[in-house]
């Protein structure tokens, strides 16, 4: 299983008028931890463009266990979830980094399409190879 994290700490600016971190910004978090899952497993968006292809987010929800506050100090998990497909499937949780409670858990898929914006209905040879590499086929 692969996974990895990223730690964030919860600013101002993140807040909405009830004082706590707009529903928004959850969407940010889950795109930082696939930025940081792409660091550690050579499989950032560079790296997917740089091979022809775009993987857009086509389909994302999230549900909140408890409110995230200013101050907080939060850690975003996310696991890739592996799928014959030519799909990138991830799951999250959120997690308060003071008590480990959870705060909320969500999903992402993404598609490939090629550079004309095609979709891909086959997964590309180099996610193949990467998923090989990695031992996640």
């Amino acid at each position: 299983m692969l996974k990895a994290s990223k730690e964030i700490d919860i600013r101002f600016s993140e807040l909405d008028p009830m004082n706590i971190v707009w529903h928004g910004s959850y969407m940010k978090y889950f795109e930082d931890a696939r930025e940081e899952f792409g660091r550690k497993y050579d499989f950032g968006y560079m790296f997917i463009y740089g091979n022809g292809y775009f993987a857009p987010v086509v389909d994302i929800s999230f549900k909140y266990k408890s409110p995230i506050l200013y101050g907080m100090k939060v850690r975003i998990d996310i696991t890739y979830c592996p799928t014959e497909s030519a799909k990138i499937v991830f799951d999250y949780e959120i997690h308060n980094v003071e008590d480990e409670s959870l705060i909320a858990t969500g999903h992402s898929v993404q598609v490939f399409l090629d550079k004309n914006y095609n979709l891909v209905w086959f997964a590309p040879e180099f996610y193949e190879e990467w998923k090989k590499k990695w031992n996640v086929i």
